[in-house]
């Protein structure tokens, strides 16, 4: 390195360098006068060292995030005044030579070490300085050991990293495209790849055993907590010759491995194999295909229960319940009441079970003294237990009772503390009806495997096919989305008709792997867990863009470059573009 700037960085500075003169470089971040000799605490990338000016002339023009070198000897600080806060607490440099490498010319919008109480929109604006926060700027190193372990842990395991292409065809995976004008080709248009999908499959038709990138896909989705609009990174990775089980084992070694390195201190972590909980079931008993298992509650299905009882108004209905064993007030009545109503629910019945076994509640009455029994073997129902009910058409049934359940846990403060708690989502419906078009489409990845193959496609209700298709969860975070690919063009081109693709629209979208499943491809499968969300709980962040070095707003936008932004005419004249209005 270079020793024009710098000989040493902050967090190469000990004790054992009292005495000798050194050179750092960085950032001023405080400034202290003490009436004739000043400090300043300058800081890199490394670590903090407070700085002593005996001459304060050679502080003038020096503002705070002011790039600086300065050369002098180190001391060791008065024993008062040792700060056991920085590495370097015990020692200080005293300033015989100074060189301004960077000037502050404005008022800083924003006080670094601050930075994270400040609004989002005025922190990505100036992300460059939002980034000089160390907490921040820890999460984006953080980050990289994480990418780099991921790197190691899949070449350990004989896989081979491989880039695919970013510009590619636009074809319907289930998200919008992002779509790129050609110059060269008048009226047609690449695409941002959503996912390396159809190329990491036309990998393993073209023999490679093992592929894996961590890779940048892009879709134009609105933004969430969980999901930076725009742009993010998975591990992506597939296999030939290979089962669910098979992918199974290695996202567990993957993940577990991974976890295992990087989370906090005293957090457990789910020891593979990883609990398998198929579609049907999760929304049964969780109310959500990305069930939280740190949450003890388990949702029951007491329809039949009541297509049985006098209660009317849950005649017809789905109905759900949950149980907790707890004493609750009516203000906590009252207030979960007001939150099922918030989330659309007409009501939320319950019942309280009395030392006697007898209940209290609302619709205690109307519920025949000869099936209350039956009610409590159904549930398991014990003394001072409170029983919840959720009565909706199925669907909605299952939504808010898993919204009850998520919002019991957190009043009840039912959540394990320091896990991370995985499993497995499977057996996906192949099929789901369209709201509009009232047909068939995908509910998950066109180029899934159904279930029974072609058998199952020619000869099943399409809304009864399961598809070889899975999810990894975390904590109610999906981590993954994965499946056994369909690798046969015979069932390909059935399982894309029952979608509402003829042939000839197949070719189209997806010639790439229309033809190449007619030379020999071999059965595969694989998955790709989300980079920027594994980050985001190892970090127990609750936005992910605390751990995107450069994150659009919520609203796609960057604040900080002007993106989306307008072009030139003559830009748009050579793509063949006219902007209407």
């Amino acid at each position: 390195m270079s020793e024009i700037y710098r000989t040493k960085t902050m967090g190469q500075i000990s004790e054992s360098d009292i005495g000798s003169r050194v050179r750092i470089a960085g950032w001023v971040e405080n400034i202290r006068d003490h009436g004739g000799v000043s400090f300043i605490d300058l800081r890199d990338m490394y670590g903090v060292v407070q700085v002593v000016f005996q001459d304060t002339d050679l502080l003038k023009g020096i503002r705070k995030e002011s790039c600086l070198s300065v050369e002098g000897k180190i001391r060791e600080r008065d024993e008062e005044t040792y700060n056991p806060k920085i590495a370097t607490g015990t020692v200080e440099l005293v300033v015989e030579k100074i060189d301004t490498l960077g000037k502050v010319y404005r008022d800083l919008p924003f006080e670094v070490p601050t930075s994270k109480e400040i609004r989002e929109d005025v922190r990505l604006k100036y992300r460059y300085l939002d980034l000089r926060n160390q907490k921040v700027k820890d999460n984006i190193l953080f980050r990289s050991k994480v990418i780099r372990y991921l790197r190691e842990k899949m070449e350990n395991m004989g896989f081979v990293e491989i880039q695919t292409p970013i510009l590619c065809a636009s074809s319907p995976e289930g998200a919008r495209d992002y779509i790129v004008p050609s110059r060269v080709h008048k009226g047609k248009f690449y695409a941002l790849p959503q996912a390396p999908q159809q190329y990491k499959q036309l990998l393993m038709t073209a023999g490679f055993d093992k592929y894996y990138q961590i890779a940048p896909c892009f879709r134009d989705e609105d933004a969430r907590a969980d999901r930076s609009p725009g742009e993010f990174y998975q591990l992506d990775f597939e296999m030939s010759f290979a089962t669910q089980e098979d992918v199974f084992k290695v996202g567990e070694e993957v993940l577990a491995s991974t976890f295992k390195e990087f989370a906090p201190e005293g957090f457990e972590i789910t020891e593979a194999p990883f609990p398998i909980i198929s579609y049907k079931q999760a929304m049964l008993e969780f109310g959500s295909d990305k069930p939280d298992l740190r949450n003890p509650l388990r949702i029951m299905d007491v329809t039949d229960f009541f297509q049985r009882c006098t209660f009317k108004p849950f005649h017809g209905k789905t109905v759900r319940a949950l149980k907790v064993h707890a004493e609750l007030s009516k203000g906590f009545h009252e207030k979960l009441l007001k939150f099922a109503q918030s989330i659309g629910m007409g009501g939320l019945g319950y019942l309280k079970v009395n030392e006697d076994m007898t209940y209290k509640g609302p619709i205690d009455k109307f519920i025949p003294d000869d099936m209350k029994k039956e009610l409590a073997d159904i549930a398991g129902l014990q003394a001072d237990d409170t029983i919840f009910f959720i009565a909706d058409n199925e669907l909605q049934a299952s939504k808010f009772a898993g919204q009850i359940r998520n919002e019991l846990g957190e009043r009840l403060d039912l959540i394990e503390k320091n896990a991370y708690r995985f499993c497995y989502v499977n057996d996906f419906p192949m099929y789901e009806l369209d709201e509009e078009t009232k047909q068939p489409g995908f509910t998950h990845n066109p180029f899934s495997m159904p279930q029974g193959g072609l058998d199952a496609l020619n000869n099943m209700d399409p809304l009864e096919i399961l598809a070889y298709q899975y999810d990894i969860v975390c904590n109610g975070v999906e981590l993954s989305s994965g499946a056994v690919r369909n690798h046969d063009i015979e069932i390909m081109k059935k399982a894309f008709e029952i979608a509402g693709y003829s042939e000839d629209v197949l070719k189209e979208k997806f010639g790439a792997l229309y033809n190449a499943f007619q030379f020999g491809a071999p059965p595969h499968a694989g998955m790709a867990p989300g980079v920027d969300r594994m980050i985001m709980l190892l970090r127990n962040e609750e936005n992910i863009r605390e751990v995107i070095a450069f994150p659009m707003n919520s609203s796609a936008q960057d604040l900080m470059c002007g993106a989306p932004g307008e072009i030139t005419e003559k830009q748009l004249r050579e793509a063949h573009i006219k902007v209407r209005d």
